[in-house]
């Protein structure tokens, strides 16, 4: 089935879309959006990795995000460590899905981080693409960089196509957090040797909101099996940017889970 469906929790109504097509097998695999992104705003990245990983693929926009329901604002300095990944156990269970495999993207590569770290068995292994696990110099100045773009007009107009009255919820919780000074002091560092699964972690060597000392932490201080990639003439969104790499390392990584 690919086309959109609503789940109800006891915190939100989330719309999210599965792809399942006659020839999927193995654990489903979950995708995380980044701050500003949402089941849309995926594009035809689901469809394409469904068909190259020959595996479900399930999507779905935040609370706060496209669709789904508004958040309110502020939000938590913890949304990342403690939201999202509590927001993501709602999921799974509300599905009812068995063995996953995490996908996240920036924002979403955090939360499926921290959820990991829970150690939850449906887990299989965890695949994350411009991961943050700390606060970098360079990160608040891509996102200043990018509330600039807001106020001009360009990028608020392209992406309320996606968010329609989530937008300025999804923006200012984004925006807002990371430029609060507070926050400067989140990382994940304590959750970092829970996790035991398998992790491949893949950052552009270009990306302009983080530094490859992102993958340096993680490699370090990972306690099961990583590999992390660095790839040349990418930015933050290697998903989009080196699309035929990214999927062929995340189909290599899933051919290496244990049965």
């Amino acid at each position: 089935m690919t086309h959109r469906h609503y789940l109800e929790t006891d915190a939100a109504r989330l719309e999210y879309r599965l792809l399942r097509q006659m020839h999927s097998t193995g654990p489903t695999l979950v995708l995380l959006h980044e701050g500003l992104g949402s089941l849309e705003l995926w594009k035809d990245f689901p469809a394409q990795l469904a068909e190259a990983c020959a595996a479900p693929v399930l999507a779905y926009s935040r609370q706060g995000y496209g669709r789904s329901s508004p958040v309110p604002l502020p939000r938590s300095l913890d949304y990342l460590g403690v939201d999202g990944p509590d927001e993501l156990a709602r999921v799974l269970d509300g599905l009812g899905l068995g063995q996953v495999v995490l996908v996240g993207h920036s924002d979403g590569a955090s939360i499926a981080l921290a959820y990991a770290a829970r150690q939850d068995p449906r887990v299989r292994g965890v695949v994350v693409l411009a991961p943050h696990v700390d606060v970098e110099p360079v990160s608040v100045e891509g996102v200043r960089r990018t509330v600039r773009a807001y106020a001009r007009g360009d990028l608020r107009e392209r992406l309320h196509a996606y968010h329609g009255d989530n937008l300025d919820g999804a923006f200012r919780g984004w925006s807002e957090t990371w430029l609060n000074p507070a926050f400067a002091a989140w990382n994940l560092y304590p959750e970092l040797p829970r996790i035991q699964v398998p992790l491949l972690a893949i950052q552009g060597q270009e990306d302009e909101f983080a530094t490859p000392a992102q993958l340096e932490t993680i490699a370090r201080e990972v306690t099961g099996p990583c590999r992390t990639v660095l790839l040349e003439h990418c930015r933050h969104f290697p998903q989009n940017q080196a699309r035929p790499r990214v999927l062929a390392l995340i189909a290599e990584f899933l051919a290496t889970l244990p049965r």
